[in-house]
């Protein structure tokens, strides 16, 4: 019991931080906003311009809610794979997801120049980047559910879905030798990956399957439990690890897919937050870990959220790059410190 509040303790002091970091990321950009007109405006009290209730209303409050649902649906996907292939290296994209969306807005980008004129303009808007990634992530998935199926084996899922990333990867090579200088651009930029592009409508389908993703992930917390403990475990205790296995694999699509469809490929989160959390609460426990790393995941995101805005530039970095910057130390540091992950 003790030990139970103490976690409670520490989700509540995490809860708090995320909400103090959203503040701060609320206030800092190109134009720093106060507290005071924060506040107005989400009181509908005064503010000292009016251009701050704009700013903070349709652009940088719809990328905070971004930020939170990227975050931490990346940090649940990468727990759920490192529990369900019990290993620590396991990620959000390590069924091909990310790779097939990716082929996807390649296809589109680098394809429609050959429709030309008025398509090619329809082809080329935002709606569309979007269902072309979604469209390449279910592909995969499909693919994916049907190798789970039959194969019994977890690890050669997990080789399957390596093949499909290098598979997809090797199409985009080809697209990418043949595609003019702004296409390749065009491509570039999209993977580098952004969180302020969403407008509410598009923040709204993105919570959507937020929702349902992390639902199904509760609702496997007890199966999750005793994977930790090895498949011949966990079939003594009347799990259906088939069954299992697919729901994970659903939960997981639906959140790195859509992620990857509205913000794009963002590295390193799903890897290294389930890893940090465990330093800070070292249970393993999911119905403990899975809120602290739904938490843990939507801190470090604003937090590189912050870094990449340049606070006070008018300049913003690619958010894909500030997360291997942050993520690839922080897991280095963790194999030097434990020399091992912590399960």
């Amino acid at each position: 019991m003790p030990k139970t509040k103490k976690y409670r303790g520490l989700l509540l002091i995490l809860l708090v931080l995320l909400v103090v970091i959203a503040f701060i990321n609320l206030s800092l950009g190109s134009v720093s906003i106060p507290l005071k007109d924060i506040l107005g405006t989400f009181f509908h009290g005064e503010v000292s311009l009016e251009s701050h209730r704009y700013i903070i209303s349709e652009y940088r409050l719809p990328k905070v809610f971004t930020a939170i649902l990227t975050g931490s649906g990346l940090a649940v996907s990468g727990l759920l794979m490192q529990t369900l292939f019990r290993n620590p290296l396991a990620g959000p994209y390590v069924l091909g997801l990310s790779s097939g969306a990716s082929l996807g807005v390649a296809i589109l980008l680098m394809g429609a120049s050959l429709f030309g004129g008025f398509t090619a303009t329809i082809l080329l808007s935002k709606w569309s980047l979007v269902l072309a990634s979604s469209i390449g992530s279910l592909l995969v998935l499909f693919a994916v559910l049907l190798a789970s199926s039959r194969l019994r084996d977890t690890m050669a899922i997990l080789i399957i879905g390596l093949m499909f990333a290098s598979l997809t990867a090797a199409v985009v090579s080809v697209l990418s030798y043949f595609s003019s200088a702004a296409q390749l651009q065009q491509y570039i930029f999209w993977s580098f990956g952004s969180l302020g592009n969403l407008a509410w409508n598009e923040v709204g389908i993105l919570s959507i399957f937020w929702f349902v993703g992390i639902i199904i992930a509760i609702f496997c917390i007890k199966n999750l439990n005793s994977l930790l403990l090895g498949e011949q475990y966990a079939k003594s205790l009347g799990v259906s690890i088939s069954r299992n296995r697919i729901l994970i694999i659903i939960s997981t699509s639906l959140l790195a897919g859509s992620i990857t469809a509205f913000a794009g490929p963002i590295a390193f989160v799903g890897l290294a937050v389930p890893h940090l959390i465990k330093q800070v609460i070292p249970v393993n426990d999911h119905r403990i870990i899975l809120p602290a790393v739904i938490l843990g995941g939507a801190i470090l995101m604003l937090i590189c959220d912050i870094a990449a805005q340049l606070p006070g530039s008018q300049y913003t970095l690619p958010i894909n790059a500030i997360t291997s910057l942050i993520g690839a130390p922080v897991v280095i540091w963790l194999l030097v410190r434990k020399r091992k992950f912590l399960f």
